[in-house]
């Protein structure tokens, strides 16, 4: 079946979060993304060129399947150049398994702006065996298509969650929390569990004020050598690496 018009402007829409919450779907383009992606998502459709299907299609995706020459993928397409197949998938409802996250490490992001920054931090999240990210409701979209191509598949592992942050606190009072701050304890002299939240801030303003009250263990990755003139911070995506990287590092030397 070849593509109509409703399908390439549907298609096109999901570029802007509006319409992909109206819609109750998103996209995600290009041949890694698409088949790192299908087997976790409920799929709607896939738009592709004929070319890209004898590639790499196969016969049990052709009900989905409508082709489209490369001018119609253009059209349909979030990036500059347009990749051969486009997959469109429902967002998955948002469910929350809660002994899953009362026995696990799980990121909590306060108002993370920057679509590459988020997909970089799913990819750690997916890397260290972190299952649930908690975003406040001012963080980027997770399915906005530069976050979906930034993941490179992790977000078919990792779910992510938008809730207020002083609820889910308040929630989870029985929990570790632990955050990123200047003024905290030295992360590579601290010991560090298996489990609880760790939050990252806003990459501009870090952790807002009411959340860093919230927050009873401070860490700090100190510069190295102390006292020396460096850079004035570290993007979010490299703390979130590094400070992820030493929890589970804590977990090696317990074993």
């Amino acid at each position: 079946m070849n593509v109509t018009n409703n399908i390439i402007k549907l298609v096109a829409s999901l570029g802007q979060k509006k319409y992909r919450v109206a819609e109750g779907c998103f996209a995600a383009e290009g041949t890694k993304c698409v088949r790192d992606t299908w087997d976790y998502f409920n799929c709607r459709l896939i738009v592709a060129t004929q070319a890209w299907y004898e590639e790499f299609g196969h016969s049990g995706h052709m009900g989905k399947i409508m082709f489209a020459n490369k001018g119609q993928m253009q059209r349909m397409s979030q990036f500059s150049t347009a990749a051969d197949v486009i997959a469109v998938y429902d967002i998955p409802e948002d469910e929350i398994n809660d002994e899953e996250v009362r026995t696990n490490l799980n990121i909590v992001l306060d108002n993370i702006q920057d679509p590459g920054n988020l997909g970089t931090i799913i990819r750690i999240a997916d890397w260290y065996g972190i299952k649930n990210i908690f975003c406040s409701e001012k963080t980027v979209d997770v399915y906005n298509h530069k976050v979906i191509q930034a993941t490179m598949g992790a977000i078919s592992r990792v779910k992510v969650h938008y809730c207020d942050l002083e609820d889910l606190f308040t929630e989870y009072s029985d929990l570790p929390l632990y955050g990123t701050f200047l003024d905290g304890k030295n992360i590579y002299s601290s010991e560090l569990p298996s489990y609880g939240f760790v939050v990252f801030g806003n990459e501009g303003r870090g952790i807002s004020p009411k959340v860093g009250e919230m927050i009873e263990n401070r860490l700090l990755i100190p510069s190295y050598p102390q006292g020396v003139a460096t850079s004035e911070s570290l993007n979010v995506g490299m703390a979130a690496a590094i400070t992820i990287s030493e929890f589970r590092r804590n977990c090696f030397i317990k074993k």
